[in-house]
């Protein structure tokens, strides 16, 4: 294929791209991939997560800002491309009963409408490939939920000019497949649980398993694994970027790396939607791509 790869991660919060696919992007970046990240809100409504930072009032009076430099570090570690879509964080309601959206956050938004923003960005781009979030958000969070919406009109909207036109949008392009980001799958967290087990070193993921069986959470369809263990370090470096969000310390980076590479050296995705053809499994998320000028 003569024509520039081009990969597109659509996220919902500044730290997403760093804890779901990082590695693959760094992988493709190291390949000459052009790949860039679209960042739906600016996780303005995002707790301080990090303990060690909980309690700064300067952090707390200015987290859009933070999160916004805290997101410019982890863009170059992982030698990507990132724009903001500009929408405001929905926060994470919690309360029995779920308290209501605020007004004018990214979650209320007229989908179509908001999708536009998002197909003016595909447009502009042209990337033959997109990941985001399936339906159910990865985790039901109002936001993650939301972009899986948006990318998944402005993935048909984006070569639609009766709905999109092209004087106010954009040229059209049509993306060639869709991924869904499956990191956090059954099988990969059994497989690093019965590792660490096996060794006599503590897991992080018992409790997560409990509440797969507690809630009978679907199993979804893992169809491309996308070898990348090379990766690992910087995907936990851009990830520890994001200082806020994440504890150095805690439970993210229990798994020794040569038990992660040696167990699981993949990111795995769910191919949700093709116009090329290809074969599952797959190992790569251009596979049927690279042949199609």
């Amino acid at each position: 294929m003569t024509e520039q790869l081009r990969l597109m991660a659509v996220h919902a919060h500044p730290d997403d791209e760093s804890s779901k696919g990082a590695a693959t992007m760094a992988k493709y970046v190291s390949e000459g991939v052009d790949v860039l990240v679209v960042t739906c809100t600016g996780g303005e409504r995002g707790s301080i997560l990090n303990p060690k930072l909980q309690g700064d009032p300067y952090i707390e009076e200015n987290i859009h800002e933070v999160r916004r430099k805290e997101m410019d570090e982890a863009r170059e570690i992982l030698g990507v491309k990132q724009e903001w879509l500009g929408f405001v964080d929905s926060g994470l309601p919690e309360g029995d009963p779920l308290p209501p959206l605020p007004q004018g956050c990214f979650a209320l938004e007229d989908v179509d409408k908001a999708a536009g923003r998002l197909v003016r960005s595909i447009r502009a781009f042209r990337p033959q490939v997109i990941t985001t979030y399936d339906e159910n958000g990865g985790y039901p969070h109002p936001d993650h939920i939301m972009t899986h919406k948006i990318t998944m009109v402005a993935f048909d909207g984006a070569a639609d000019a009766e709905k999109y036109p092209e004087s106010e949008f954009g040229p059209l392009w049509q993306p060639l497949k869709v991924y869904y980001n499956q990191g956090f799958n059954r099988p990969r967290t059994v497989a690093l649980h019965e590792a660490l087990e096996s060794r006599g070193l503590e897991s992080p993921y018992g409790e997560w398993l409990k509440r797969w069986e507690e809630f009978e959470r679907v199993e979804r369809t893992l169809t491309t694994h996308v070898p990348c263990a090379d990766f690992f370090e910087i995907r936990d470096k851009a990830l520890i970027a994001h200082a806020t969000q994440i504890d150095p310390d805690g439970g993210w980076f229990r798994v020794p790396m040569e038990i992660q590479k040696e167990v699981w050296p993949t990111e795995d995705y769910e191919l949700a939607k093709s116009v090329v053809g290809t074969s599952l499994p797959e190992d790569d998320l251009f596979a049927g791509v690279r042949d199609n000028a």
